[in-house]
């Protein structure tokens, strides 16, 4: 490493830092948060069959999660009910409020992520998404080695 050079990681930290800002205030501007967001990205794109696979997917621990859906479905987005073949199991679903969450914070974060990679190529964006999975799986934190491992198989939102 060049001593004129900040550190990968450092470097990383405080971009990570100012685009989640940035990107959190798209977000409330839209009336939504970060944790809103992805509880909504993966009710619609995933589908996961209960709470569990639901607090996976956005990779927070069960009980955040209820936190997050307690105020969700006090703002009528979501409804639980428990499963009918096993009542521990509680089934997470869209209400028509959370449709229109969803469409509106998607709009929000469609027209962030255009702004974010304002002037880049495809080319370039292709190379940047390559070399953040190649420091995600360098750091060890994801084994699959995608630097966004709750939504890898999600089509692009645009």
């Amino acid at each position: 490493m060049r001593p004129d050079r900040s550190p990968t990681g450092l470097q990383l930290s405080q971009t990570a830092r100012l685009v989640g800002r940035a990107f959190d205030e798209a977000l409330q501007r839209a009336d939504g948060s970060l944790p809103m967001w992805l509880i909504l990205l993966n009710l619609k794109v995933k589908r996961p069959a209960n709470q569990r696979a639901l607090a996976e997917a956005v990779g927070i621990r069960e009980a955040t999660l209820t936190h997050h859906l307690n105020a969700m479905d006090a703002r009528g987005l979501i409804t639980r009910n428990r499963h009918p073949d096993n009542r521990r199991v509680h089934v997470v679903e869209l209400t028509e409020a959370g449709e229109s969450a969803f469409l509106r914070l998607r709009e929000a974060a469609v027209a962030f992520d255009r702004r974010l990679n304002q002037g880049l190529t495809d080319a370039e964006r292709d190379t940047l998404t390559a070399l953040l999975d190649r420091l995600a799986a360098n750091a060890g934190a994801h084994p699959d080695g995608s630097a966004c491992p709750t939504l890898a198989e999600a089509p692009p939102l645009a």
